[in-house]
């Protein structure tokens, strides 16, 4: 297994900070996830998109570190999203509990939209 499994880049859009992911989830994400995380938080993102779609492969390590990404974002009251899933991740997302805290949609657009309508109300 190599370091460079994931590589991670942050962007910001329509007032959404987002996250994307490109290659594997596993235990070797946890840095560089937690240090995209704590950039778009610096910056004062309210809504984090974790974009997914162009990933793999997520196993339990990198489950684990999507929850403590779904604790910090509960901390900091800011709303978090995923968008990209495969269905066989969706399901596992609901199954493991973090569609309770993360809304999944299929892609990046229609969760900007949602966003957006939760900033308007």
């Amino acid at each position: 297994m190599l370091e460079d499994e994931l590589t991670v880049s942050t962007r910001e859009r329509d007032g959404v900070a987002i996250i994307d992911l490109v290659g594997d989830v596993t235990t070797f994400a946890e840095e560089k996830i937690n240090a995209a995380y704590r950039e778009v938080t610096n910056d004062g993102a309210r809504f984090v998109l974790l974009n997914f779609r162009q990933n793999d492969y997520i196993n339990s390590a990198g489950i684990a570190i999507l929850i403590g990404i779904v604790t910090e974002v509960n901390r900091n009251n800011q709303k978090l999203a995923v968008s990209g899933l495969s269905q066989h991740f969706q399901k596992i997302f609901r199954m493991v509990g973090l569609a309770q805290y993360a809304e999944i949609y299929q892609d990046e657009e229609e969760a900007i939209g949602r966003f957006q309508q939760a900033a308007a109300e």
